[in-house]
This record gives structure tokens, C-alpha cells and sequence, in this order.
């Protein structure tokens, strides 16, 4: 075995960390009789080798090495190699278009080739998978239909081997592996789509295991979604009761799991990625009868997309599972669901209120996470939250290993409902010796009902230190002032403007400034220091203060010439500021609409929105702006919620047709503007309902202002 390998100038290559002198002891560690020591080799394939998908010349030299080991019955965990090489050649470069290969940098193109060369050389190997779906180690043989279905060029003779293979396995999660690879081929090779689909149809119809049934139904979804039953709602539902009736026991993970047969028992920690990897996927299926059954359900809403009538009743059937396992899962695909895509959810989203009485703690974490999300579309479930905020005081403020503590998350999902319930846990956490730094953020949904808390908050910020810790300290404190306009507490504020250290002195100056903007008149006694501000125009602190001092004393004359030199400035953050302040000077700054009319042609694309608003504003003309409006809204999806603002404004007669049309196309997309596969952001459903209410208002309302000249 490794034959040749010391002939290979691994010291000539590099990996993610280095000179790649390192490989062959990896490689030779995958082979080791000690499961720790395979472990660690694996994890450092993955760490360095792969890293994060990459491959790199070494990678490349280490698939012929790769394949000998996982063609030896005598190696230990070959299932993670077959993965690892899976990995390695299933970049799929197909979907680069000429276009964005035109674009790469010399890097750049150098990993594409060594995607396409890792693509052809496991490939060309790959027939070795063939025997590897019949091997004796069930974890070899759960990674070898995916890797066929993946790297094999000829998918007649897959799809073929996994209809042979299925009903001679005995092993359950490898008959699923087994029907997930049809379903990858299916979707890899499209004229095969309808034989694949005709299986998994007659799969999911015939008297199979419920486990098996269902993995048919999920690949349907992902492959052939118009073959699936009309009534799968029912039909799902009706697996799921089946596999809840078996009983509990705990089980293999989903995935192969490296050296999980011979791992050191009495192991306490896990010390490589891999490791820790095993030890999060061997945690929440111990104890359930089928662990793989959650997997199996998010394979099947992906596939349903953008089907939200059905997603949503299978939840809801799941959510009264008396299996909390499911309800968990469900709780959490509920999230998903409402994340990114539109829909009706009140029923879903009482159904995850309930949850949070549930003496299942992980159960109760989840739905109020889920919750912490939705902001106002959590309504339906605000007395669920306020029961829990209220019979659960030691949670109201989550304290963390390093890093300042945070409120929990029924505390501020109840916040974010605006919902008056929750102030003895924010009087409570402001009454702490450290503040929960996101208290300021929670007073701000609050409004006016927070109105109480306005003299703690003066008295701590009083008491906060000028020293390097200051803006830790102050900043939760401002923003909750800032959110009630509390005036009162201008002397404070005016306290911590003028002392400001140093260290995040800039970021601490911002948020005072804010603040003291907030107040409007009330902030008088803090005229003088806003004036000595403004004397070096066209900086950031200059436009702050101007802004600040403006809503103070409504100035315009005082404020007009340091927020025309910002619009000089070469630093486009600062020159978007400006671009903003002046806006909300409106007509009185028509001086400045020839500068701001100039930089509609910038290349900064937020930039250009800014200047457009703000030009909007000072001249009331939408015919130059409403263009730029619109094609920064096709070119930015993010940039939807703030164009969205200024043509509620207009209304629909000072926006025009296009824009109509556009704001009426948003309103008939299910899926959430900012949704991303892959990600998303604490904010992203808060922001998409902002969107829709604008749209909606923006058609609604025919304000007359502006001119179409």
C-alpha cells in the first residue's frame, strides 16, 4: 500500500496551512489501527487537504492513495474516505457560465481547473463504487450509492444497481441512502427524471417500512415534485404516526461516523473537528427511534418549496405529535419555513407558542428562538411568551462565557411584540450590575410603553466610567433613550459626548449624538458642543453633529454648508450620511440638488439611492430619481426596504407606472426578498414584512407630492 507515495514532491505543494510535507503521514494516518489516530488524519484531510471545499495540487495528488485505501477491506472507517473523496470530486461546475469564468483572477481560474481536474480523476475511479455498495462494513456501503450517484458517468447503471441493491440490503439507513442516491441521480441526468420518479413512486405507494416510504416521498419532492400524491399532507402524516409507534432506541447517526465502532469509550472530550462533529450528530438522536426521519422531512420541504399551503399543514400535524423529538423538529423547520418564504402563519405560529410550556427544555429553547425571529408576526403566540417570561425570571438574561450578557430570547421576543408584559424583566436587567447589551434594542420596539424605565436608564448612564470600557457600558444605555426621546436625560448624554475616551470614543460619540438628535428642542443645553462639532466640515463627526443639531434647533443655515462639504467627501459612508441629513432638510436645501443630481451617476449603488432620496426630497422631481430608484432595486435586492420607503412617500401617482409595477410584482412573490439558501440574518423576517407593508402602502396611498417633470 502507498506505493510511490515518498516519490511524490508533496514539499513543492501547499494545502490551506502551509507546504503540504505533512500529507503523506495524513494519508498513512487514515490506514492506522488506532481509531483516535484515523480520526485526527481525517480531520486533518478536511482541515487542511479540503479546507472548506477547496482543492489544492496536493489534493489532487492524494485521490489515487485515496482510493487504494477505500478498496481495502482491512481499513477501519472507509466510509468517511468514500465521503471524503465524494467531497473531493463532486464539484459541480456546470452552472459557470462563460461570463463569470471571463472574470476570475489567475487564482481564481487555477482553482477552477483543479475542481475540474478533481472531478475527472475521482470519476475515472469511481467504479470502484460499484463494489463498495455490497461491502461488509455497513458504513462503507451508506457512502458508496451517494458517491456513485455523484462521480459515476454512466447513470443508467447506478439507477440500475440501486434497484437491485434495495431489496437485498438489510441494513434501514443504507435502503435510504440507497433512495436518496436515485434521487440525486434524477436530478444530476434529467432524461432519467421520469424512470427515477416512476421507482420512487411506486416506492412510496407499496407496503414498505414508513422510514422508506417517506425517503421516496422526500426525493419525489427534491426530483419530480408534480408525481407526488395529491394528498401527501395525509400521506406524510400517516408515515410519521407509524414510525412514532416504534419504540424508542438509541441509534446510528444518519452519516458514517468515523471509528464510532471502536472509539475509545471512556473518551471525555472531542479533539478534532471531526470529533466534535460525531459527538453534536450522536447527541440529539440518542434516544430516538429514528434519527434520521428529521433529515428525511427537510429533504421533503426543500422539495416542496414554495408550496407553503402544504409545508405549513404538515408542520402543524407534526407540531401535535406527542413525540417531542418531532415537535423539535418541527419547531425548527417551522423557522425555516417563515424565514423564507410569505405565507398565512397564525395558526402555525400559535402552535409554536404552545410549545414553550412544554417541560421538554430544548423543546421550549427552540420555539422561543423561533419566536425572537418573527417579531410581529409572532403575535399569536404573545401570551405563550409572556406565561414563560413570566414564571421564568432566571432566564430573563443570558449570560455568556466571554462577552457581555444578553436578554433571553422569550424576553425579547415578547419585546419585539411591543408588548408591556415584558418590562419587569427589562427593569430587572437594567437594575444588573453588567446590562445585557441588546436592552436598548428592546426599549426601541417598545415605544412609549417603556416610558417607565426612562430614570434607570438616565441613572446608570450617569454612572457609567469615561473610561476604555465606556461604549460597552453606555451603549445599550443611549439606545433605549434614544427609542423613548427621553430629553430629560440630555445632561447625561451630554456628559458622555463630551468625555468620550479614546478607545471607541468615534462609536460612542455617534450613538450621543443620536441621542441628543432624539430629543429634538429638549436637547438645548447641548447647543454649544454641537456647534464647536461642526468647525471641520466634510468629516464623519462634522455631518453627525450638523444632523444632531439640526433637530435641535432646526438651524438650517447654521447646518446647510457642513452637510454640502460632506457630499465632497471621497469616503462613500460619509458621503451617504450627508447625502441623508440633507434630506430631511427637505426644500430649504434646494441649493445642493445640482451635487446630489451629479452623484446619481456614482459607482456605489447605495450611494447612488441615498443621493436620489435626498433628491427627491430638496426638489420634489421623481423623473430623474425613480429610474435610478428602480434599477438599484433589481440590482440589490437589500437595498428594497429603503427605495421601498421613499415610494410610499410618492405614492403612486408621483412614482409612476414602472415603479407600480414593480411594488406589485414584490407583493405576488411568495418567497421573502431577502432570502438566501445557505444563511440568513436575525433580521431578515422583520425586514421583508417592512417591505411588504411599504409596497402595499405605496400603492395605497396617491399623496399628489412631487412632480413628474
Amino acid at each position: 500500500m502507498f506505493a510511490g507515495i515518498d516519490e511524490v514532491d508533496w514539499a513543492s505543494m501547499e494545502h490551506a496551512y502551509g507546504p503540504a510535507d505533512d500529507v503523506p503521514d495524513l494519508l498513512r494516518g487514515l490506514a492506522s489501527a488506532d481509531p483516535a489516530e484515523r480520526e485526527s488524519a481525517l480531520d486533518g484531510m478536511y482541515g487542511a487537504v479540503h479546507h472548506q471545499g477547496d482543492v489544492y495540487a496536493c489534493t489532487l495528488a492524494c485521490i489515487p492513495f485515496l482510493f487504494e485505501l477505500a478498496a481495502e477491506p482491512a481499513i477501519r472507517d472507509r466510509g468517511g474516505i468514500v465521503e471524503l473523496l465524494t467531497s473531493i470530486g463532486g464539484i459541480d461546475l456546470d452552472e459557470t457560465d462563460e461570463d463569470e469564468l471571463a472574470e476570475l483572477d489567475e487564482d481564481e481560474i487555477e482553482g477552477v481547473a483543479n475542481y475540474a481536474m478533481a472531478a475527472a480523476a475521482v470519476s475515472a475511479g469511481s467504479s470502484v463504487f460499484f463494489e463498495l455498495v455490497a461491502d461488509e462494513d455497513p458504513g462503507v456501503r451508506l457512502a458508496a450509492p451517494l458517491a456513485l450517484a455523484t462521480l459515476h458517468g454512466r447513470p443508467v447503471r447506478v439507477l440500475a444497481l440501486l434497484r437491485e441493491r434495495l431489496p437485498v440490503e438489510t441494513d434501514d439507513e443504507v435502503r435510504l441512502a440507497l433512495v436518496e442516491a436515485a434521487g440525486r441521480v434524477a436530478l444530476r441526468h434529467r432524461p432519467l427524471a421520469d424512470q427515477a420518479a416512476d421507482w420512487l413512486s411506486r416506492l412510496a405507494a407499496e407496503a414498505h417500512p414508513p422510514g422508506l416510504r417517506l425517503a421516496a416521498l422526500a426525493q419525489l419532492a427534491r426530483c419530480a415534485p408534480d408525481a407526488l400524491p395529491g394528498d401527501v399532507v395525509r400521506v406524510v402524516s400517516g408515515l410519521l404516526r407509524e414510525l412514532r409507534s416504534r419504540p424508542a432506541a438509541p441509534e446510528p447517526s444518519p452519516s458514517p461516523t468515523p471509528g464510532a465502532d471502536d472509539a475509545a469509550g471512556d473518551r471525555t472530550t472531542a479533539p478534532t473537528l471531526v470529533g466534535q462533529l460525531r459527538a453534536l450528530s450522536a447527541e440529539e438522536p440518542a434516544g430516538r427511534s429514528t434519527p434520521w426521519a428529521a433529515d428525511l422531512l427537510r429533504t421533503l420541504h426543500s422539495g416542496l418549496d414554495d408550496r407553503v399551503a402544504d409545508r405549513t399543514a404538515l408542520l402543524a400535524d407534526q407540531l401535535g405529535s406527542p413525540d417531542p423529538w418531532q415537535r423539535i423538529d418541527a419547531v425548527r423547520m417551522s423557522g425555516g419555513l417563515m424565514r423564507a418564504w410569505r405565507g398565512s402563519y397564525e395558526d402555525l405560529v400559535r402552535l409554536v407558542g404552545v410549545q414553550l410550556a412544554d417541560p421538554e427544555p430544548r423543546l421550549a429553547d427552540a420555539a422561543s428562538h423561533v419566536l425572537e425571529e418573527l417579531f410581529a408576526l409572532a403575535a399569536p403566540a404573545a401570551d405563550a411568551l409572556a406565561a414563560r417570561v413570566a414564571a421564568d425570571p432566571g432566564a430573563w438574561v443570558k449570560e455568556w462565557a466571554s462577552g457581555p450578557p444578553g436578554l433571553g430570547s422569550s424576553v425579547k421576543a415578547l419585546a419585539r411584540l411591543g408588548d408591556a408584559r415584558v418590562l419587569p424583566a427589562l427593569a430587572a436587567a437594567l437594575d444588573r450590575p453588567e446590562v445585557p447589551h441588546d436592552v436598548g434594542f428592546a426599549i426601541g420596539h417598545l415605544g412609549v410603553a417603556a416610558a417607565p424605565l426612562a430614570g434607570v436608564l438616565r441613572r446608570r448612564l450617569g454612572e457609567v466610567g469615561l473610561d476604555e470600557g465606556a461604549y460597552d457600558r453606555a451603549s445599550p444605555l443611549l439606545g433605549g433613550l434614544t427609542a423613548l426621546r427621553a430629553a430629560e436625560a440630555a445632561p447625561e448624554v451630554l456628559r458622555v459626548l463630551r468625555g468620550a475616551p479614546e478607545y471607541r470614543g468615534e462609536w460612542l460619540r455617534t450613538a450621543a449624538l443620536r441621542a441628543l438628535g432624539s430629543f429634538g428642542p429638549g436637547a438645548e443645553c447641548a447647543v454649544p458642543e454641537l456647534r464647536r462639532l461642526i468647525v471641520r466640515p466634510g468629516t464623519a463627526a462634522a455631518t453627525e453633529a450638523a444632523e444632531a443639531l439640526w433637530a435641535v434647533t432646526g438651524d438650517t443655515r447654521a447646518v446647510l454648508p457642513v452637510l454640502a462639504e460632506g457630499l465632497r467627501t471621497e469616503q462613500v459612508h460619509d458621503c451617504r450620511a450627508a447625502a441623508s441629513a440633507l434630506g430631511a432638510l427637505g426644500g430649504s436645501a434646494g441649493v445642493v440638488a445640482p451635487r446630489l443630481r451629479a452623484l446619481l451617476a456614482h459607482e456605489e449603488l447605495w450611494l447612488r439611492v441615498e443621493a436620489a432620496i435626498a433628491l427627491w426630497k430638496v426638489s420634489g422631481r421623481t423623473a430623474e430619481v425613480v429610474p435610478v430608484l428602480l434599477s438599484a432595486w433589481e440590482k440589490n435586492r437589500h437595498v428594497r426596504v429603503r427605495v421601498a420607503e421613499c415610494l410610499a412617500r410618492m405614492g403612486p401617482a408621483g412614482a409612476g407606472s414602472d415603479a407600480t409595477r414593480v411594488l406589485r410584482a414584490e407583493l405576488l412573490s411568495v418567497r421573502r426578498h431577502n432570502a438566501m439558501d445557505g444563511g440568513y440574518g436575525s433580521h431578515d423576517t422583520l425586514e421583508d414584512e417592512k417591505l411588504l407593508a411599504l409596497c402595499r402602502r405605496a400603492l395605497r396611498e396617491d399623496t399628489g407630492k412631487g412632480s413628474t417633470s
